[in-house]
């Protein structure tokens, strides 16, 4: 049986797993799979769930907010904020609710302050353009 190695990166760790069969996500344009020898890809995963099988036959549950995927060379690297890995669904699901959900919400309200300070910068520039004129 083919397999490939699947290299995970996060702003806080990487790991690596070994004797990867298949691994299955989903972009903006639906879930797909990848097996080993799958020609080179690139894509944008959405917020969720993705799962890979080991060689053993066991399934593993991969929790993003969103990751870039890259296959080359039996190589799949996923390139995220944050993720979580568990073998159990259920415990990644509520991992995935209360951890990354509650991150994102975060990540919103940051980028709300940060539009409302930029368009408070902004208009102080214009006033003081008008001043100097």
């Amino acid at each position: 049986m083919n397999h490939f190695v699947i290299r995970l990166h996060d702003s806080t760790q990487s790991e690596r797993v070994e004797s990867v069969v298949s691994f299955v996500g989903e972009d903006v344009s639906g879930s797909f799979g990848i097996q080993a020898n799958h020609e080179r890809m690139m894509t944008a995963l959405i917020f969720g769930l993705a799962r890979y099988r080991t060689g053993n036959g066991d399934w593993e549950y991969l929790a993003v907010p969103g990751a870039l995927l890259y296959f080359n060379d039996n190589v799949l690297t996923l390139t995220t904020r944050r993720f979580l890995r568990d073998p159990d669904y259920t415990r990644i699901s509520a991992s995935l609710k209360k951890q990354l959900l509650a991150e994102e919400e975060n990540l919103k309200t940051i980028k709300r302050s940060l539009h409302r300070m930029e368009e408070e910068l902004l208009k102080r520039m214009w006033k003081l353009g008008r001043h100097e004129i």
